[in-house]
Order: structure tokens, then sequence, then C-alpha cells
């Protein structure tokens, strides 16, 4: 009996030429900025003027690429941090919770301390304090996934929830400055972290942790074991791998960078404590890693980008009364296109009665070609993938 033969099927690409990929990819960027400029129209806005005002809002004044810095500095943070589980294959979508959960611990020690330590003393307690807790969040559901097989995606996720409600109880209750306020006091100067160039000394340790993390990931045995794991578990295990081991680690090491960048938020960028000190980051970061495709220095790019965006709109707004929310559609538009090019870049798409299709020798199921067999098996012809 025949089926019906679907008019487009997919099919895994083999080999591209690196300069089609990049073509590729090229073209959905452009793609990208018509659609923005469509937006712009929309709005009441001059596409091409809009584009320049962003770009100057962003980086024509040193005010500008401070804030832009600033901006990238946590996305970039918290997308290095997920790059080792995402190559394990270990989805931490947890990134918001770690990143809350580091930014309390270090808020304990500035609230508790900020007025009777010396910056030298509380500000690596701060940290240190952030990493733990980071790693800590993070660890649960590692152990979970090694022991019972749980699904991280949601565990992780939940997890999110849980240390917003933490903080969120901690501003209305214990750690509460003026009664009803729901706010928790601004740090004292000894824990606020130094500015370097007029941000925030966070962007120097993040810049050092791109070289950690790529020479980590490439030229080490933890590296190495994270690959052949993300690739096959049994091939790991066969290998001599603890596998647990090597699961647990790894994403302790990545919660422990998430609540590292908490620490830089709550201390460097807002100074304070507060419920949704994440802003988003955690998974905003998710696609800059996979934009970046895990690649360290090409993180450095794509979160400044981003960077640019986010305080371009603000400009945008206010030299031609564009609402700076376009700035999250521009972003989405972005993030998709070059998303969604990848799917191009890895699969091919074979259309009914295409002549790729006769090359490949494709046959309905249930044929006998040649009279030697069905479709689908070595006597009956290969079907196309």
């Amino acid at each position: 009996m025949n089926t019906h033969t679907p008019l487009i099927r997919l099919a895994k690409r083999e080999d591209m030429e690196t300069w089609k990929i990049w073509l590729i990819r090229l073209l959905a960027f452009l793609t990208a900025l018509v659609l923005g400029g469509l937006v712009f129209m929309a709005a009441g806005a001059e596409p091409l003027s809009a584009y320049k005002t962003i770009v100057s809002g962003a980086l024509g004044k040193k005010t500008g690429v401070r804030q832009v810095i600033k901006l990238a500095t946590p996305l970039l943070g918290t997308a290095l941090a997920l790059a080792p589980c995402f190559r394990m294959k270990f989805w931490n979508i947890g990134a918001e919770g770690q990143i809350t959960m580091g930014a309390m611990a270090a808020s304990y020690f500035a609230i508790h301390f900020g007025a009777r330590w010396p910056s030298a003393a509380l500000l690596p307690v701060m940290g240190i304090a952030s990493v733990l807790m980071g790693a800590f969040w993070s660890g649960i559901p590692a152990v979970f996934k090694a022991r019972w097989k749980t699904n991280e995606t949601l565990f992780t996720l939940m997890l999110n929830y849980i240390a917003i409600g933490i903080v969120g109880w901690l501003q209305g209750g214990p750690w509460e400055g003026k009664k009803g306020s729901q706010v928790i006091p601004n740090f004292q100067s000894a824990a606020i972290l130094p500015k370097v160039g007029g941000v925030h000394c966070g962007w120097i340790i993040v810049l050092l942790l791109v070289f950690l993390m790529f020479v980590y990931m490439n030229y080490t045995k933890h590296g190495y074991e994270i690959a052949v794991l993300g690739e096959s578990e049994n091939t790991a295990r066969y290998a001599g791998m603890n596998v647990r081991r090597v699961i647990i680690r790894t994403a302790c090491l990545s919660g422990g960078i998430c609540g590292l960048v908490g620490f830089m938020l709550a201390s460097g960028t807002n100074q304070m404590l507060y419920a949704d000190i994440a802003g988003g980051v955690g998974f905003t970061a998710i696609t800059v890693a996979w934009l970046a495709q895990l690649n360290p220095f090409a993180m450095v790019v794509i979160a400044l980008m981003l960077g640019i965006l986010s305080k371009g709109a603000s400009s945008l707004q206010t030299a031609q009364g564009v609402p700076a929310s376009v700035s999250d559609i521009m972003t989405g538009l972005l993030l998709l296109c070059l998303l969604g090019c990848e799917f191009f870049i890895n699969y091919r798409m074979i259309f009914r009665g295409s002549h790729e299709e006769r090359r490949g020798g494709t046959q309905t199921a249930g044929s006998m070609p040649d009279g030697n067999g069905p479709a689908g098996t070595p006597e009956g012809g290969k079907e196309a993938a």
C-alpha cells in the first residue's frame, strides 16, 4: 500500500562551506533590521533615523558606552555560566534563581556587616558567599538528575520562583528597612564594588572569565569530560568517567558563576537587593549562549550588541518619542532571526518531486522497485532523509 509523500521534508546537512554559513547569518541580521524598520514605522519613526539614534545614543558618549558595558556584563557572565551545562546537555534554565540566591547571600553580609567591616574584607566575603550559594542552588537539581534522572529543565525552572519568593519575603520581613516600605536598605559604601573606567569592576572579572572558560572547556580534562558526556552518556561510562560527579560538578560550576553575577548586580549595578534583581538576564543569556554556539569570545560580541540595543532604545524614546518597549521587540526580532537561521544552516528542505528527492532514490513505503524488496531496505532502495 502506497503512502502519501510529504510536501516538504527535512534532512540533516552533513557539511556547509564556512562562507555560506556566514552569508546566511548576515542575511538573517539584515532581515531583522528590515523587520525592525517596519516596527519603527508603525511606531511613527523613520527607520534610518531611528537606527542612527540607537547607535549614537549607545556609543556616541562615554556615559552611553559605560551603560552598554553595565548592561552587557551580567548577560555575558550568565552566558558563560550556562555554556558548560549546555555542552553537557544539562539544560540549566535556573540562572535567574541562581543569580537571585547569589545576590541574596552577598546582601546578607552587606546588610549585617557593611558598617563594621572594611571593603577589603567585606567584598571578598560577599563574592565567596554568592558563589557558594549559587553553586548550592544549582547543585540541588544536579543531584536529583544524577541519582534519580529527574527532569532538570523543570526542576531548575521551578527553583527560580522559589528564589524570587524568598527574596520577596525578606523584603517585607527580616530585611525590610523602613516599616511598611517593602524595601531592603541600600548597601553601605564598603559593600559597593569599586569602579574602573566609570563602571563597576565586575566587567573586568567577566572578561577574565571569558578566557578562563575558553581554556576550561577546550583544553582541560574536565572540559573533555563535559564534551564526551554531552555526546553520549554511555560512551562516558565506557571511558571510565564518573558521570554523576561530572554532572554535579558542572552544574555547581554553572550556578557558582551565576551567583557571582548576582553579587555584581547587587553590589555593583543596583547597590541593593530586591526580588527581581536578575531582571530576565538568566533567560536572555540562554539565547546569547546559543547564538554564540557556546563560544566564549562570540558571547562578548552578542552581549555587547544586546547592550547597545537596550541603551539605544532609551535614547530613541527621548529623541523621537518612540516607546522604550520597542527595544524589546527589536531584541526579540533579532534573536528570532539569528536563531532561526541556524535551522537553515543545520537542515535542508526537500520538496516532493524535486530533483534532489529523485536523485536520492526516494520510494513510497510498500513499493517494490526492481522487484527486489520493500522500499527503505538495502534491496528496495534507500529513502532520503
